[in-house]
Formats: structure tokens, C-alpha cells, sequence
């Protein structure tokens, strides 16, 4: 289909949904509603046909070849990387380093920080964190003698701004946040915290996982020391991710991994190590899920990733207004900025009874913690139930997650 949209344009949803193959298939014998997308987005087909085309006609190893297709694939893998330095409007292709995903970029940053800290200095992070923003924090500070501390939260999921503010201190060196709570869909106010820690002489590095799908980003603006996400949540490949980081501060950290291309020379006296970016990316990369993440990128940006938000925040409104007519549901996460998320449980029921009896109906949601413990152990519960929107839902497949609500309730009451 030809999806040349203009900003501030409505997206024709079915003629969207036409390049998602996985979409047109039944589950337990009905038609998939596939309301998932903050755990994975699902691919569409010019990216699957990237990733194919790769393995078909271009796959080599790059960097090192002269032939033809190892210059051909490497090509191809560098226009990715400067197709998402555009996305990110960051400054440098340098500065945009592949990594496994939002996990491995994470990890990249809290190993180099092992150097720049001393026993006593501190790390800030919040309630909302998903696990992958708390542990390698937590393990940089075991290694270092740094302490961790924690921005709180309120009923409605939101930080506590003031307390955040208390907590800021010339001890801060790092401040590490998410864009986007997956669990709650709460839009953090980053802006915000950056300029704030940066008063105080703090890196700060936000995790975009749950934030590049949904709206424009644009880390020269926010002035992020690090932006962090991964493909497989941009409607890309999984095993793939990105790390975006200032050059100053790239410079500053240590290789993470060592071994091919992260190099300039090896003896065995004594090794020295490339320019960015290839200083961070030690052997063959996952050169078809760069690829991939590239033709995803080419895919977002010619709908408009402000009129995908905008669809989405449609749906979230009417879902969420369809669901309180059942006056059973507990909502989870009411902040007044949130991106298309729903977490919640209905009254009496165990979140794992109702996503397995939605499932027989052919809908997917996530149930449990979301590997976000802190905020469940905050509200007191093991976990909830969560729908997340894409553009190519639909209202009509919100009608259908309202009917199957009130069946799997008369079941399990």
C-alpha cells in the first residue's frame, strides 16, 4: 500500500492493518486481538521483507570486506544508523551505538560508570522503573559503594516531582528514568528531571522503550546524556536496540565488551580501541536486525509518528470510558499524561484467570508485574491485567475486549 501520510493526518487503520500478516489469523477460532504491543509490537511486512532480503540476496560480514556484498551489507547497516540518528534528531551518527536491545544498552552505561564513581556518590532512579532500569543500577552500586535512591510515586502512578527535587544533591552522578512506565503508561515529565539533575552536574539517561513508538522524540531538545530503546517495540526485529549517547560521555566510558572491530590495534603488549561507535560494538552485529530496525524506522516516519500517537490516544480515551461502563474494573495508573496503556483488575477475579479466558476469546493481553514488582508491591497486588494500543487496533476490536471482559467476569464470579 502506499503510505504516504501527512502530518496532523487521520490513518486509514485498515489499510494499515493490511501490512501486518500476523493480524489476519484466528485464535482458539477467533479473529486475534492483539492488545500486547508495550511487551512487542508486531512487524510489518516491508520489514519483514528487509530482514529476508537481506538473508537472501546481501548477507555478509561488514566492516572488514572489500567485496561486493560485505560493502553492500555495510551499507546497509550504516544507512540504519543514520536513518535513527534522524529519528532521534541526535547530532552524530557516532553517537547512535546498536546494542541488543534497551537491556543491553542499559548495561553498556552502568559498566562504564564502574570508572567515573567513588563509595558515596548517588544514583537516582524512580518507583516506575522496569526491572531492566533498577537491577544494573543496583549492581553498579554493589561494585562502586554509590548509592541508589528512589523518586516516589502517588495513587495515580505519577512521581513526586518535590520529592525528586529533595533527593537532587552535588552527590547525584546519575540519574536514570523511564520516558514511558510500561506498566501504567505514565509520561514521565523529562524534560524536566533532565534540566534539573543537570543543575547539579548529572548524566542522565532515559529509557525510550515504552516512548519512540508513540511520539516524536528529539534528544538535542530534551539535551539527554543517554536515550535508550529497543527495535522489537518500534515495530522492528527483536535481539536489536539502540544507545544513544553524547560524545562527551561515549568518550568517557570504557569499551563494555571486547574483541573484533572495537579495536584499532591489537599486540600482545598492549590493545587500543576504535572511534565511535564501533568502540561499543566488539563483533559481528545483528546486521539483519539493524537492517530491520532501519526499514522500521522508514516505516513510522512516513505515517507520522504524532498522527500513530494521536490514533492511539483515541483509543486509549474510548477503551477507557467503554470499561468504566462495566463498573467493575480498578484502574491502575491514572496520570493525567499517559500513553496507551491500561492496567487494571476486575473485581473478585485473578488477573491470570481472566487474560487465560480473554486468550480462548482470541485476545491478547499481559498479565503479572510487567517486571515492574515495586509499583505492584506499592498498590499492595500481585499484579494486573494490561492492554496496550497500537495504530492498527481498532474500536471495533475494543467492543469485542468489552464483551470478553463480561464473559470471563460471569465465568470466574
Amino acid at each position: 500500500m502506499d503510505l504516504a501520510i501527512q502530518a496532523n493526518q487521520k490513518i486509514d487503520v485498515q489499510k494499515v492493518r493490511e501490512d501486518f500478516p500476523v493480524l489476519h489469523q484466528k485464535v482458539n477460532g477467533s479473529p486475534l486481538v492483539y492488545f500486547d504491543n508495550a511487551a512487542s509490537t508486531q512487524k510489518p511486512k516491508q520489514v519483514i521483507e528487509a530482514i529476508s532480503n537481506y538473508y537472501k540476496y546481501e548477507h555478509s560480514n561488514i566492516h572488514r570486506g572489500v567485496h561486493t556484498l560485505s560493502l553492500k551489507a555495510t551499507e546497509k547497516y550504516e544507512n540504519a544508523r543514520g536513518k535513527v540518528q534522524a529519528f532521534l534528531n541526535a547530532p552524530k551518527p557516532e553517537e547512535i551505538i546498536f546494542t541488543k536491545g534497551t537491556t543491553g544498552s542499559i548495561n553498556l552505561v552502568a559498566n562504564g560508570f564502574t570508572t567515573l564513581l567513588k563509595p558515596g556518590d548517588e544514583i537516582i532512579i524512580s518507583y516506575l522503573e522496569h526491572h531492566s532500569n533498577i537491577v544494573p543500577w543496583q549492581m553498579l552500586c554493589e561494585r562502586t559503594g554509590a548509592i541508589l535512591k528512589v523518586i516516589p510515586m502517588n495513587e495515580a502512578g505519577e512521581l513526586i516531582y518535590a520529592e525528586y527535587e529533595k533527593l537532587l544533591s552535588r552527590k547525584t552522578k546519575l540519574v536514570a528514568v523511564n520516558h514511558v512506565s510500561n506498566a501504567l503508561g505514565t509520561i514521565n515529565p523529562i524534560q524536566q528531571i533532565i534540566n534539573q539533575a543537570h543543575q547539579y552536574g548529572a548524566a542522565v539517561l532515559i529509557d525510550g522503550a515504552q516512548s519512540v513508538s508513540h511520539f516524536k522524540v528529539d534528544v538535542q531538545a530534551l539535551n539527554a546524556d543517554f536515550y535508550v530503546f529497543s527495535a522489537h517495540k518500534l515495530y522492528g526485529p527483536t535481539g536489536v536496540g539502540i544507545l544513544f549517547g553524547k560524545e562527551e560521555w561515549l568518550n568517557k566510558l570504557p569499551p563494555y565488551q571486547g574483541g573484533g572491530d572495537m579495536i584499532k590495534t591489537v599486540t600482545f603488549e598492549k590493545t587500543t580501541y576504535n572511534e565511535l561507535p564501533h568502540k561499543f560494538e566488539a563483533g559481528t552485529p545483528n546486521i539483519a536486525g539493524g537492517i530491520g530496525l532501519g526499514a522500521a524506522v522508514d516505516y513510522i516516519e512516513t505515517l507520522g509518528v504524532n498522527n500513530v500517537g494521536a490514533w492511539e490516544d483515541e483509543l486509549l480515551h474510548y477503551a477507557v470510558d467503554k470499561m468504566k461502563t462495566l463498573g467493575t474494573v480498578r484502574f491502575y495508573g491514572t496520570a493525567k499524561n499517559k500513553a496507551a496503556v491500561i492496567s487494571f483488575l476486575l473485581d473478585g477475579c485473578h488477573p491470570y484467570d481472566v487474560g487465560a479466558l480473554l486468550d480462548q476469546q482470541g485476545i491478547a493481553v499481559r498479565t503479572g508485574h510487567h517486571c515492574t514488582q515495586p509499583i505492584m508491591d506499592w498498590y499492595k497486588i500481585p499484579g494486573t491485567l494490561r492492554a496496550s494500543f497500537s495504530f492498527y487496533n481498532t474500536k471495533e476490536e475494543i467492543d469485542k475486549f468489552i464483551i470478553a471482559l463480561e464473559r470471563a467476569q460471569k465465568m470466574l464470579l
